[in-house]
């Protein structure tokens, strides 16, 4: 059995995905509380039919505790790159995404590097940095 790499994670005994979408979001809106529970459980039910379909490897969501930031929680979806860049150019990617600014402050989506990938782009910074200093 080779040793886990740092930037590898496992799942069910397989190595991981090696790109993810990082979908941030502040707090509600005041006011919008109740709709913003809604549309955290639409996204869920999303992300799960993604996962079904084989869009999406798989997604976590996650809440943080209150720490005067402005970032409230986030999902990290996992996934091949390729197909992480058709969800997120997707048109109920983008219908979810518009729902989410509408009722929740900070709203934030970004690429991610996770797994094997994470340590080509730590030798790629080093090389880099050997270069320009």
């Amino acid at each position: 059995m080779s040793q886990l790499r740092a930037g590898q994670a496992f799942k069910r005994g397989e190595v991981m995905a090696d790109s993810g979408l990082f979908v941030g979001f502040g707090l509600p809106v005041r006011g919008r509380e109740r709709l913003a529970t809604k549309v955290f459980g639409e996204a869920i039910e999303y992300y799960a039919r993604l996962q079904q379909q084989g869009d999406i490897e798989s997604f976590e969501p996650v809440l943080l505790e209150a720490h005067g930031g402005e970032l409230g929680g986030f999902f990290l979806l996992r996934g091949e790159q390729d197909k992480l860049a058709r969800v997120r150019g997707s048109e109920e990617f983008g219908r979810l995404t518009l729902r989410a600014q509408l009722i929740a402050d900070d709203i934030g989506v970004v690429n991610a590097v996770l797994g094997d990938r994470l340590a080509t782009e730590m030798a790629t910074f080093d090389q880099q940095v050997a270069d320009l200093t």
